[in-house]
């Protein structure tokens, strides 16, 4: 029995109703599978974002970390010089109060001569030669000769052994030294410096580790007293 148009057109529609609800459950699993992959995709691009920006701040963090230290080891080294420059402006300026001070000893005449006699005789005993020839300020000719005559006699009683001394009328020292003398065997090839000057920059060579243990203390880097 054929159809009724009736009947197609209510069959059509059903068709129609079916493919349409088949469509939107298609399309509904295809939404409902795009977001699922949106959300996957979406958290693994966060997540791989979230550890760039952790390394990144990482890295910034080690960077500023390094940078301090570098800044405090500056600073501290900065800090260490101006306390060693501090300190040897110090002992600069007691050497040149010291030095002001040489001056103090050749105005006194007892205690000048004695200690012309020293220097003159230790350059005697350094030397040990057969003729030597003294030079000192033009002032202390007179008080140099003096020594020198007893000097003799203490260097011969000792080294049995003749010594010939001259002083040199020709060079004196310099008018800025405060006293002493220097001694030089026949030929001026060798010279013993025994001024007031030449003995206090000596005194100051052999005495620094003990003026700066005074001034300063004991020096805490150093593991050896020998």
């Amino acid at each position: 029995m054929a159809l009724s148009d009736a009947d197609v057109q209510k069959q059509i529609k059903h068709m129609m109703a079916f493919i349409e609800q088949e469509a939107n459950e298609k399309a509904e699993e295809i939404d409902a599978k795009a977001e699922e992959e949106f959300n996957i995709e979406k958290g693994r691009l966060v997540q791989t974002q979230r550890v760039k920006i952790m390394e990144f701040y990482e890295k910034k963090e080690k960077q500023i970390e390094q940078h301090k230290k570098i800044q405090m080891s500056n600073l501290l080294n900065q800090s260490r010089l101006k306390v060693l420059k501090a300190r040897d402006d110090m002992i600069v300026d007691l050497l040149n109060e010291a030095r002001q001070r040489l001056g103090d000893i050749s105005q006194d005449p007892a205690r000048y001569s004695a200690l012309l006699e020293g220097l003159i005789l230790q350059g005697f005993y350094q030397l040990l030669e057969p003729k030597v020839t003294v030079r000192c300020r033009q002032q202390d000719v007179e008080m140099v000769q003096a020594a020198i005559d007893k000097d003799i006699i203490v260097y011969k009683d000792t080294v049995k052994s003749n010594i010939v001394v001259r002083i040199d009328q020709n060079r004196f020292l310099a008018s800025d030294i405060c006293g002493g003398v220097e001694v030089y065997n026949d030929n001026g090839k060798i010279k013993v410096a025994n001024t007031l000057e030449s003995r206090l920059d000596l005194m100051a060579q052999q005495m620094m580790p003990e003026v700066r243990k005074s001034l300063f203390g004991p020096n805490p880097n150093r593991k050896f007293l020998d």
